[in-house]
């Protein structure tokens, strides 16, 4: 085992997708093929307390020594105090080489009202919104239909399609209470497409078939994890359609300053694409939306974490 490459898989996490990311680092720590490498376990708490695979308390001392010891850090973990650039200052300043998004990258896509600003800026559409806090939402007056969604949470946490007046005040309580900023943007009418990009250690960039996502109405919380949303992949695109999906979700990424895999999610609209959100880390057991992209492809699950693992030590 001595010759293996000594990977700590860090999952869980301080925030409301602690368990979708207990089930991701579960499943890649699983895929990751034993006789390549020697799989080190942590898990960050709720609460904050770092365990190691055992279970046992270490304190952030003996985790971060813990994370010297390995030659790479997957860090599988969404949301605040992990994707957006916390868990990579850490990891940085340990010196300590880890698979994904910088802290630039991470804090800018994490925060939804930056995303919009760097997306327009480099010409990618976005929905008309407006960024509210718990003192400007009181005069905010509904006049159309919006979501209403936290600036800073994932996995459509704290999401909510208002159509009626009468249920603003509840949408924006509920977004308010994960986040103390919220957006409110314009309801976009159009297929829902999502798209992974690979940034390669060699500068060289990879676009996984798209993938349509198939539901009833809002793709929510509850819809993303039930099952009863179909991952159309390929989608069915023409070849106008899916080269403007390819150059905006290029476009984003290199302007976020992204680095391994991230999901860029879109509305294809009768005028083009329309950004929805960028996932720096996204969800990613295997029967989740970028595996299942890559894997149509021809780049498996197993294959695409070593290509993961493998750019950052050549890189």
């Amino acid at each position: 085992m001595s010759s293996a490459i000594r990977v700590a898989v860090l999952g869980g996490g301080q925030n409301c997708e602690h368990d979708v990311s207990l089930a991701s680092a579960t499943s890649v720590a699983a895929a990751l093929d034993p006789t390549r490498y020697d799989v080190v376990r942590l898990t960050i708490d709720p609460d904050g307390g770092w365990r190691d695979g055992r279970g046992d308390l270490l304190g952030i001392a003996g985790a971060v020594h813990l994370l010297t010891t390995c030659d790479v850090v997957l860090p599988v973990l969404h949301g605040p105090k992990a994707e957006d650039g916390t868990l990579a200052g850490l990891l940085d300043l340990a010196g300590v080489p880890y698979v994904g998004s910088g802290v630039r990258a991470g804090a800018l896509a994490m925060d939804k009202w930056a995303t919009k600003l760097v997306a327009e800026a480099v010409g990618v559409a976005t929905a008309p919104g407006v960024m509210l806090t718990a003192a400007t939402a009181r005069s905010y007056r509904w006049t159309h239909p919006v979501v209403v969604k936290p600036i800073a949470a994932g996995s459509s946490h704290g999401v909510a399609l208002v159509t009626e007046p009468d249920r603003l005040e509840a949408a924006l309580r509920a977004a308010l209470a994960l986040d103390e900023r919220v957006l409110v943007e314009d309801l976009v009418v159009g297929r829902e497409i999502d798209l992974a990009v690979l940034g390669r250690s060699d500068g060289t960039r990879i676009v996984a078939p798209a993938l349509e996502i198939v539901t009833d109405g809002l793709f929510d919380f509850a819809t993303k994890y039930d099952g009863s949303a179909v991952f159309q992949v390929p989608a069915a695109l023409d070849e106008a359609d899916l080269k403007a999906l390819e150059h905006a979700a290029l476009a984003v990424y290199d302007a976020l300053g992204c680095a391994g895999v991230a999901r860029v999610d879109f509305f294809l609209t009768s005028n083009g694409p329309v950004l929805n959100e960028v996932n720096t880390f996204p969800g990613f057991t295997e029967q989740s939306q970028v595996p299942k992209m890559f894997a149509a492809g021809g780049t498996s699950y197993g294959d695409l974490l070593d290509l993961l693992v493998q750019d950052v030590l050549e890189g």
